[in-house]
């Protein structure tokens, strides 16, 4: 036998027995965290027609799986009440995987752009002491590795790992500070993935079926300028970030991304709506969605991020979402604010109130425009969340109404009986009415637990 048929032969084996091997989504590993209490579909690759088991140590139950002929495989596995740790073991023919330190709890997929990605390393208020105490055992961190993709792809890279002043360092520390408060209430692990990238524009996390859908998004997406950091191309971190994890059970999803749309921000509303649905078809989960309001930041245009921020909050129509607004702890200077502990704590408010059933009584939104009514040339606005509305400053301004030709002109503001009433000298049939529309704007409205009241427009 020459040496080229041997090699040859030496490769065929190699690539059988690999084949052959039960191998596993790199969403399963050690210290990793399963969602409590649901059906979670465990999967991944095996021989052709392999038959093999699969044990789980909380109800000490094994199943007999069988791949088909596409080599795949996957089982539905009953979880129970948060715990552990457990253990899962894949027993084949040619290998045999075992899973340790498996814990069961409430798994959140945490995304965006640089807001989201920003870590206590890239500098945080009171960095050193945060990661000095981030000792949070059961609180357990994936970090999706950055992926492109034209085509939907079925895995990931990056391993799980105990939440560590080691680990967490280099974590999301939005999405850690948000762990961190739930953990507080509900005593239970908690499982965070990481999943976002700097300076990328929703359309680059959202799937080709949304733009075929809405063709006029794709022209709004031509307005997207490249950069330097991340491609522009759309549903390109989908297929290569989202999709493979489509599969795996999470209990909800964090958000911090905008500020890449104010390039078109008139059409955010539709984009990141239709972003949010096709994410809870693909999981075929209804999963509540909390979300980030961008701060005000000196964008170059006057008013793309008002619109952006006003987008964001129209984007609460839609069921299961949740707003956590940060006017009001930020600089305009600085496009990544320091406190990123108030916006997790915000956020993980908003998630114990409204889909953890506690907080009963406390309010975890600032106010939000709910209607305005024109008599004479007052508008009166009424809001929802405003119990206790104030205004920090000496006068409330940042108040616009416009006339019957469109045009915007500062309005005279004062609260009355929990509304704002509005007018101008300049304006004697008022049309609309306008709040911190400007990019650079910074609110003064607030409620009685001290959270700013939303940008908003009410045409």
């Amino acid at each position: 036998m020459n040496l080229r048929i041997s090699t040859m032969l030496l490769c065929f084996l190699v690539t059988g027995l690999a084949k052959a091997e039960i191998t596993l989504p790199k969403i399963f590993s050690n210290e990793m965290v399963l969602q409590r209490e649901t059906n979670v579909l465990l999967y991944g690759w095996a021989d052709p027609n392999e038959e093999f088991t699969i044990y789980t140590s909380w109800n000490d139950a094994t199943v007999v799986v069988k791949t088909g002929n596409n080599a795949k495989w996957e089982v539905t596995v009953e979880t129970p009440k948060a715990g552990g740790p457990f253990q899962i073991r894949f027993k084949g023919k040619t290998n045999e995987i075992t899973l340790k330190d498996v814990l069961i709890g409430e798994v959140w997929l945490c995304s965006g752009q640089s807001n989201m990605e920003w870590s206590a390393n890239s500098k945080i208020a009171n960095k050193d002491v945060e990661i000095a105490n981030a000792n949070y055992p059961t609180i357990r961190l994936f970090s999706v590795a950055k992926r492109t993709s034209k085509y939907p792809q079925k895995d990931v890279s990056g391993t799980w790992v105990t939440c560590s002043p080691e680990s967490m360092q280099d974590f999301s520390a939005v999405a850690y500070f948000f762990a961190r408060r739930v953990q507080e209430e509900l005593n239970i692990p908690i499982g965070l993935i990481d999943n976002a990238w700097g300076a990328s524009s929703a359309e680059v996390w959202t799937p080709e079926s949304v733009f075929k859908a809405h063709p006029e998004l794709v022209e709004s997406h031509k307005k997207i300028v490249p950069n330097k950091w991340v491609t522009i191309e759309k549903s390109s971190l989908y297929n290569g970030m989202i999709a493979p994890l489509t599969k795996f059970k999470i209990g909800g999803a964090l958000w911090y991304q905008g500020e890449s749309n104010t390039a078109n921000a008139e059409n955010y509303q539709k984009l990141f709506s239709n972003m949010i649905t096709s994410w809870r078809t693909a999981w075929q989960d209804d999963f509540p969605f909390y979300y980030v309001q961008i701060a005000p930041f000196n964008y170059d245009d006057e008013f793309s991020g008002g619109i952006v921020r006003d987008q964001q909050r129209r984007t609460l129509s839609l069921t299961n979402t949740g707003m956590a607004m940060t006017s009001d702890i930020c600089t305009v200077e600085d496009i990544h604010p320091l406190n990123k502990q108030d916006v997790g704590l915000r956020l993980a408010n908003i998630a114990l109130k409204d889909y953890y059933n506690l907080l009963q009584g406390q309010e975890v939104y600032g106010p939000l425009y709910a209607s305005s009514e024109i008599t004479g040339n007052q508008i009166v606005i009424k809001f929802n969340h405003a119990d206790g509305l104030f205004n920090k400053g000496k006068k409330l301004n940042l108040f616009e109404i416009s006339n019957e030709k469109g045009q915007w002109f500062a309005a005279k503001a004062r609260i009355k009986n929990g509304a704002v009433i509005v007018s101008s000298k300049e304006v004697k049939n008022p049309k609309a009415v306008r709040y911190a529309w400007r990019s650079t704007d910074i609110g003064t409205l607030f409620n009685a637990v001290g959270l700013p009241a939303s940008t908003f427009i009410s045409e």
